[in-house]
């Protein structure tokens, strides 16, 4: 990606331009009263400008831009919009200076011209951004948030929880023998990655290795070179037969980052998608166990789109993105204020609706062989982000496969080996260990916990953790500090920053704040949602899940009666004139009315904790009453808020 100052020559040589359009609308006879004054009004700009008081420009601009706007003049408009972000970007406005650099990328994206892309990547730089996620228990709004838009779920694609995928073959600890994965990182990977070039045999060997692990294979298939030589052929049919004979699950990532000029089979995007098909249609004909996976870089900007094969030819959408403290190993051009969560943005907003996104190779990087320096403040918070709040953030993101290279003397020289880090590796083993990381790959695959992630303000039961994403224009954070109800209850000065709480522990009615610090111990930012918890019934040691969920009234939990009268074998009718439930199993009789704090049992009168009421059209009546009735025995744990009943 071009570094800002670049751009900024480059625009500069574009105010040219600029000056002479100018010049003839002035000497234009036809030329408006507001169009005579155009051109005094940009030298007077200037003249401020080179006087040192450039904040007597800025209103002179900003008249400018948006009289060019108003024209259509797309590119005079984006360059006094970037005259303008420069301006706040330094006197720290950067509010402001955030709205001009998203105007100036519009305007340049109108004027049919992709020279924003760095003007994005400052605004988020500089956008200061706090937001809650937190663990949920499956439900069907949790479901959801995590399935297509229509549509059955993908090839290979879970219900929700990412697969976690590794390159291992360049790290001598473990090369290809994927088998030793436990014994390294605690967990089997579910995805291991190996590399083959188009017109060699299928990668057996490394197909193999995958098998014993019990793991998938991704497998980068480059076309060196070129695609003339992509056809329906016999290599191409029998090297989908030995894909299929592995008998394994394939992720196939053909002819990657294609929209990168980098790649031998960039640049046509026609001829691209032609022989994407041909892959396609070849594998889906002979090997049903491929998954084909259409994967660009996120870098360069707006241009991937065009290289799409379309919906009937791609399984899973990828992207290589890499998080690094320089741009292309450049010491003089930071990057450290970058995320991986905004790299995301463009192709999840493209496809997420229908296809799960992996990141095809990600990784961050902690040591720069460049200059010879460590970076593992920056590398700990931002894997930290890839891969607690990425899938937080993004619910389609299925899958990440790390990058596990050093990059001595490649390209931008970066060390992203995890083992070369003991910081990195202690927290690498701690995120594989959240059972919302998949190590096995099937259809409809889920976490053993059966839990996912959501807004931090949705009622959760039992137990959540809350995933926080705090980003500063100041990039490193001192502090994040939790407080509920305005009493602060933890800080995280280092990753992870998630935050685990007990339902017992969250009053009713409650709020979550997250304080934001930086590293010189002042608040910078700070968030507050509300947050609350629900109560559980457990059935026989199994949760039960109600359309209208257990509530506290009177100190006192209510459930609802029908659905917990009917687990326990009874039949239940309901009088609506007299608001009268009455259930039955064997030779008993339960009779219960709303607002009664009295209820008839074979038609002996039994007192009530509290009275039944109706919530949401449903009958709730005291738990204990409903799960001892019919001789099950009710106990209660306040840590997670649970009533637990046991048939006798």
């Amino acid at each position: 990606m071009t570094d800002r100052k670049t751009e900024r020559t480059t625009i500069r040589r574009k105010l040219t331009g600029l000056v002479l359009l100018a010049a003839l609308a002035c000497a234009s006879p036809t030329a408006t009263a507001a169009e005579d004054d155009t051109w005094p009004l940009h030298l007077k700009a200037e003249a401020y400008r080179s006087a040192g008081r450039t904040e007597l420009a800025v209103p002179i601009w900003e008249q400018l831009m948006r009289r060019s706007a108003d024209k259509a003049d797309w590119n005079s408009a984006a360059i006094y919009a970037g005259n303008l972000n420069q301006y706040f970007d330094s006197v720290r406005d950067y509010d402001r200076a955030i709205a001009f650099y998203e105007l100036e990328n519009d305007y340049w994206l109108k004027d049919g011209k992709d020279w924003g892309a760095n003007d994005l990547e400052r605004a988020n730089q500089i956008r200061t951004t706090v937001e809650l996620y937190a663990s949920a228990a499956e439900d069907d709004a949790l479901l959801d948030r995590y399935a297509p838009r229509s549509g059955p779920l993908a090839k290979f694609e879970p219900a929700y929880g990412m697969y976690v995928g590794l390159y291992s073959e360049q790290d001598s600890e473990m090369g290809n023998e994927f088998r030793k994965s436990a014994s390294i990182y605690g967990r089997d990977h579910a995805i291991y990655l190996a590399y083959a070039t188009y017109g060699e045999p299928f990668p057996e060997r490394y197909a193999r290795r995958a098998k014993e692990a019990g793991g998938a294979l991704q497998i980068a298939w480059q076309p060196l070179n070129g695609l003339d030589a992509v056809r329906d052929d016999a290599y191409l049919r029998q090297w989908a037969r030995s894909a299929k004979a592995a008998g394994i699950p394939i992720f196939l990532r053909y002819a990657s980052e294609m929209n990168g000029n980098w790649t031998a089979w960039s640049g046509d995007p026609a001829a691209y998608i032609e022989k994407f098909r041909i892959v396609a249609n070849v594998m889906k004909a002979e090997a049903p166990n491929v998954a084909l996976v259409w994967s660009p870089g996120d870098v360069p900007k707006f241009n991937m789109a065009s290289f799409y094969p379309g919906d009937e030819y791609v399984d899973w959408v990828g992207v290589s993105l890499y998080t690094e403290p320089y741009s292309h190993g450049n010491p003089d051009v930071s990057m450290e204020a970058n995320t991986p969560i905004e790299r995301l943005e463009e192709i999840y907003s493209l496809y997420a609706d229908r296809k799960p996104v992996m990141l095809s190779e990600s990784a961050v990087a902690h040591y720069t062989n460049a200059d010879g320096k460590p970076h593992t403040d920056f590398a700990l918070m931002n894997l930290d982000r890839l891969y607690r709040v990425m899938p937080s953030k993004y619910p389609r993101l299925k899958a990440i496969t790390y990058f596990n290279v050093d990059m001595k003397e490649k390209d931008s020289r970066n060390d992203y080996l995890l083992r070369d880090n003991p910081d990195m590796l202690a927290l690498y083993k701690t995120i594989l260990a959240d059972p919302y990381m998949l190590t096995r790959v099937e259809t409809g695959a889920k976490p053993a916990d059966k839990t996912g992630y959501r807004e931090a303000s949705v009622p959760f039961a039992k137990q959540t953790t809350v995933v926080p994403f705090a980003r500063i224009p100041d990039v490193w954070i001192g502090k994040l500090e939790y407080a509920l109800n305005g009493r602060t209850i933890a800080e995280r000065t280092k990753p992870p920053y998630a935050l685990t709480l007990q339902a017992g522990d969250v009053p009713d009615g409650s709020v979550l704040e997250l304080r934001v610090y930086n590293r010189d111990g002042r608040q910078v930012a700070s968030k507050a949602v509300p947050f609350s918890s629900v109560v559980s019934v457990r059935f026989d040691g199994e949760d039960l899940s109600f359309e209208q969920p257990p509530v506290i009234a009177d100190g006192y939990t209510l459930a609802p009666l029908r659905a917990v009268f009917e687990r326990m074998g009874a039949t239940v009718d309901w009088d609506d004139d007299t608001k009268t439930a009455t259930a039955r199993r064997g030779g008993m009789t339960v009779k219960l009315t709303v607002g009664d704090r009295v209820a008839y049992v074979n038609g002996e009168p039994v007192s009530l904790d509290a009275p039944a009421r109706l919530v949401n059209g449903y009958t709730m009546a005291p738990v204990r009453f409903v799960g001892e009735t019919f001789g099950g025995t009710v106990s209660w744990d306040g840590d997670s808020r649970t009533a637990s009943i046991e048939r006798r």
